[in-house]
């Protein structure tokens, strides 16, 4: 039996879910005139919120008929946590896993088929997650950070002393109870900030939401895990298929990298695009991306339930480490 044509309309609900006790914001997509749909969890990237253009992937995918919780990591966007704009690399990885199991626990969707999707630094997560969770159906990682120390290289070397000064400021700051010390999230060439290619500080912008809230600033001490930061090492694990959007200019998660580590995923599909690193959320780059996501969803966790795991087709393309 065919699966039943989703409505183009999404319906979509706000909520929060828990995670180690903090309260993470999420918006909730349910396809009309699907039961049981699969779900894919959603989260941003290096101090991005769900606003983000978060929403613009998530109204595709519901419109072809799934699910999605899309959500803001603690201490950013409408989710709680104090100080705001910390980043915290385990936390962040925690609050994947809050997100997993709250997906699950929608009665709307199938809990049998939750897919991971993450971009830039959020792909890096969605990796590890896939990686930590057998009952993961796929996970798509999207213009990924996967290697701490390749993205740390393509700074300039005055911009990573200053940066890192900051962090180190912040860091014995934190533990002595003072006020976080913040860095720009991108920034001008040669600026202490995070992100300081050519085109980052006008394509981080790009994707701020035009109502306000936007923050372009995070904890510096995050500096300083980011080298050492290399959930690329966890794609030999993620048992699920898994497709790797990458961008050939990256200039803030090198291609290179995400390449080497993609090619050691089991089930591990590439789909390769010629532009930057922040060309992918709109415009053509978004509308291509976009088009290959949809097509490995109905491949690999297709609509009818009945059809996951199912034979494919004769004479239809492998998946293990696929180039387009």
């Amino acid at each position: 039996m065919s699966a039943p044509t989703p409505d183009p309309m999404p319906h979509r609900l706000d909520l929060t879910f828990r995670s180690e006790g903090v309260a993470c914001a999420a918006w909730l997509y349910l396809p009309e005139g699907l039961k049981r749909a699969p779900v894919i969890v959603m989260g941003h990237g290096l101090g991005g919120t769900r606003t983000m253009r978060l929403d613009a992937f998530a109204e595709r995918f519901c419109a072809a008929g799934y699910a999605c919780l899309v959500f803001d990591y603690r201490h950013f966007g409408d989710s709680s946590g104090e100080p705001r704009q910390l980043l915290d690399i385990g936390a962040q990885e925690q609050d994947w896993r809050a997100a997993v199991a709250a997906a699950r626990a929608r009665p709307e969707v199938d809990p049998a088929r939750v897919v991971v999707w993450g971009t830039s630094f959020g792909g890096g997560h969605a990796i590890t997650t896939a990686a930590n969770d057998p009952e993961v159906a796929a996970v798509i990682a999207q213009c990924p950070f996967t290697d701490g120390l390749a993205s740390a290289l393509v700074l300039e070397p005055r911009t990573s002393i200053r940066v890192g000064i900051l962090a180190a400021r912040d860091l014995i700051g934190a533990r002595l109870g003072r006020v976080p010390i913040m860095v720009p999230t991108a920034g001008p060439a040669r600026s202490a900030a995070l992100m300081t290619a050519r085109d980052a500080l006008a394509g981080y912008l790009r994707l701020a939401p035009h109502d306000g809230g936007f923050r372009n600033e995070v904890a510096a001490r995050v500096a300083l895990r980011i080298p050492f930061h290399r959930p690329g090492r966890r794609t030999p694990d993620v048992a699920c298929p898994a497709l790797f959007c990458v961008c050939d200019g990256d200039t803030v998660a090198p291609a290179r990298a995400a390449l080497r580590h993609a090619a050691r995923a089991p089930k591990g599909v590439v789909r390769r695009y010629r532009v930057g690193h922040f060309d992918i959320y709109d415009g053509d780059g978004f509308e291509r991306v976009v088009r290959d996501q949809l097509a490995f969803l109905r491949r690999h966790v297709p609509l009818a339930a009945s059809a996951v795991g199912a034979t494919p087709a004769p004479g239809s393309a492998p998946t293990a480490n696929a180039v387009a």
